[in-house]
């Protein structure tokens, strides 16, 4: 992956994300519960970096807005 562009962290609440994971499938997973409480610029593919296991991916948070109300589920634990 290349340098993290300087305008993506020059304000508070502004977060560049790695995330590091066996396959794309599990990747996107991580990406899309990024995006279900914070507004997130999403990454439509990832990389491979030769000599490294598994994929890459970079997306870009916005987490300076109120969290989104999260759904409790059947056994889940209020926090």
């Amino acid at each position: 992956m290349g340098p993290i562009n300087e305008a993506h962290v020059e304000q508070p609440g502004l977060a560049v994300v790695e995330i590091a994971a066996c396959d794309d499938r599990t990747a996107f997973a991580v990406q899309e519960l990024l995006a279900a409480r914070w507004a997130t610029s999403p990454a439509d593919r990832t990389t491979r970096d030769p000599g490294q296991p598994g994929v890459r991916l970079r997306c870009y948070l916005d987490v300076r807005q109120e969290l989104k109300p999260r759904h409790r589920t059947r056994g889940a634990v209020a926090r």
